[in-house]
């Protein structure tokens, strides 16, 4: 059994266990794909397909198989890429959600630069959502994230508590105004768009209290929420650090709501079975005790 058998085994799985498509697809024939599944079945004792006239059927011990095959397989890439890409150790490929990307992920690379000259950092700014799908398709080394991972197939780990703010106009609402849960229920909202940690967090909080909210806004920029609520245009829930400015300003209010806290973490997912490189684990542990050994950055953005 070797990596050709896998790769051939993986082919006709993917080519919706059709072997003359996997054949096309591998660039080779027919009669030698059927070979190669015959060895692999030959050398386990096992029928990983079910063969119904010209159509194959994955059994339950292909089906265990094609889990080790996939495992195997990723490993073996990864291997590869390492060895042949050694020189490239310091390039690693990091993925921020919009609030981290915005607020700390250039303070969090120039430190590295700091750290360790000649390490490159390639970074994707982009919502939670997006970010899983390309760790998971190894497009990412690893990403940092408003909330937690979905995917039995990360690992998510918590590494700086944040906390939102809720914001008002300020000619609507005083500094620190206390708000009814029953007045905040009646606001129009101006919220973060689907898929952000940001919004999971709002709607997980207003869902545990008993009710839902349909905004009026939706948008991935801070900067055109907090526009928004400068113009009167109804309430915001954002990240608390991200509005230091405007309301040390005096151009939004701050809000307290009755029974409502609006806390989490960030968190660094990587996909459980990538392989990180020096550069990767410095960069994880340089995050891990940003708060520690530098000041915490402050949103420089125009409003």
């Amino acid at each position: 059994m070797t990596i050709r058998h896998i790769r051939i085994f993986l082919g006709v799985c993917e080519n919706g266990c059709n072997a003359t498509r996997a054949a096309e697809a591998l660039h080779m024939s027919q009669p030698a794909v059927s070979l190669a599944v015959r060895e692999l079945e030959q050398y386990y004792g096992v029928t990983l397909f079910d063969r119904m006239g010209r159509r194959l059927k994955l059994t339950e011990a292909g089906a265990r198989f094609r889990d080790y095959a996939l495992h195997i397989a990723r490993l073996f890439d990864d291997m590869e890429k390492g060895m042949r890409d050694w020189d490239a150790f310091g390039l690693i490929r990091v993925g921020a959600s919009v609030t981290i990307g915005a607020q700390f992920l250039p303070n969090y690379v120039r430190a590295f630069y700091d750290r360790w000259p000649g390490r490159s950092v390639r970074a994707v700014v982009a919502p939670s959502e997006q970010l899983e799908r390309s760790v998971m398709d190894d497009e990412l080394d690893l990403a940092l994230i408003e909330g937690v991972a979905h995917s039995p197939e990360l690992v998510s780990e918590p590494y700086m508590e944040d906390e939102l703010a809720v914001i008002g106009p300020a000619d609507v609402f005083s500094p620190d105004e206390r708000l009814t849960l029953e007045c905040f229920r009646q606001q129009r909202f101006l919220l973060r768009e689907r898929g952000s940690g940001t919004r999971e967090l709002f709607e997980q909080v207003t869902q545990s209290a008993g009710f839902t909210v349909e905004p009026v806004w939706e948008a991935m920029s801070t900067t055109a929420l907090v526009n928004a609520v400068i113009s009167g245009l109804g309430i915001a829930v954002l990240p608390q650090r991200m509005v230091l400015g405007p309301l040390e300003r005096g151009l939004v209010s701050h809000l307290t709501v009755e029974g409502l806290t609006f806390r989490r973490w960030f968190h660094i997912i990587r996909h459980r079975e990538k392989y990180l490189t020096g550069a990767a684990r410095a960069f994880m542990d340089l995050c891990r005790s940003y708060e520690m050994d530098y000041p915490l950055p402050r949103y420089n953005g125009l409003y």
